[in-house]
């Protein structure tokens, strides 16, 4: 069996099959993504590595459909996102998607529970309040909701960002560099949160990230060089992900 029907035919939250990603144009153009095939398994959190310019942010992008594939499939269960029109698009990143970026992105005039459940806001839902409650409880938020964002310290928003990407029980959340603008000690709560994600929720995770410490929490690790697939680790620990990044860098 190739791996393209492997891909298509086994039960993914999301995949990405023969997925190339071209920026530019004539001399100018840059093949971000070659052909990537990969699927991401259900109740699973996986993260993205690779060197600078490997593709793995413009993978994550295409996945999630904030970005437009030059050709190939991106897939959302048994949807491919590159066939859907705007309008469709834009409903579907917002009822099955869930998102955290290294910068955040809550609204400034709004409270903490408001940013939490501005997605189902949006949709016309209420949350559900048993999975409120929990996430409220587990990301220790219960006296923030109140608090705008400047009210707050960088971790504790990123844990707001998180609990609004939980609150609707996506499909897949995708997390873009999480605790890039977080200290360690902060950085490692979020990483644990989105670990007890997986395991407490059933929730499918996937990371981007440059950082083996942060990949070390995942459950597997997908390696990009040269927008290809490079590597694919099963439960890796810290010195393994060094070591198969190491191995990228040794010129062949």
């Amino acid at each position: 069996m190739s791996t393209q029907q492997t891909v298509t035919t086994r039960v993914y939250a999301v995949a990405a099959v023969d997925l190339v990603k071209v920026y530019g144009s004539g001399d100018a153009a840059v093949r971000a993504l070659d052909g990537v095939t990969v699927g991401f398994t259900r109740a699973e959190f996986t993260a993205i590595m690779g060197p600078s310019g490997s593709g793995k942010s413009t993978l994550m992008h295409c996945l999630a459909g904030l970005d437009t594939a030059t050709s190939g499939q991106a897939l959302l269960g048994g949807t491919d996102l590159t066939r859907l029109d705007d309008r469709v698009l834009t409903k579907a990143r917002r009822e099955r998607i869930g998102f955290v970026f290294q910068s955040f992105n809550l609204l400034p005039q709004l409270t903490a529970m408001r940013n939490i459940t501005l997605p189902l806001d949006l949709a016309g839902r209420r949350p559900e309040p048993e999975l409120f409650d929990y996430l409220v409880t587990a990301l220790g938020l219960g006296d923030r909701l109140d608090h705008r964002p400047s009210e707050l310290s960088g971790g504790q928003q990123q844990r707001v960002a998180l609990a609004r990407a939980l609150v609707s029980r996506p499909e897949v959340v995708f997390a873009d560099e999480p605790t890039g603008n977080l200290d360690s000690a902060s950085g490692a709560q979020v990483l644990a949160l989105l670990r007890d994600a997986v395991r407490d929720l059933g929730q499918t995770v996937v990371m981007v990230t440059h950082d083996p410490n942060a990949a070390a929490y995942a459950d597997r690790v997908v390696l990009l060089a040269d927008g290809r697939i490079a590597g694919d680790l099963d439960r890796p620990d810290r010195a393994a992900i060094v070591d198969a990044l190491a191995q990228q860098a040794v010129p062949r």
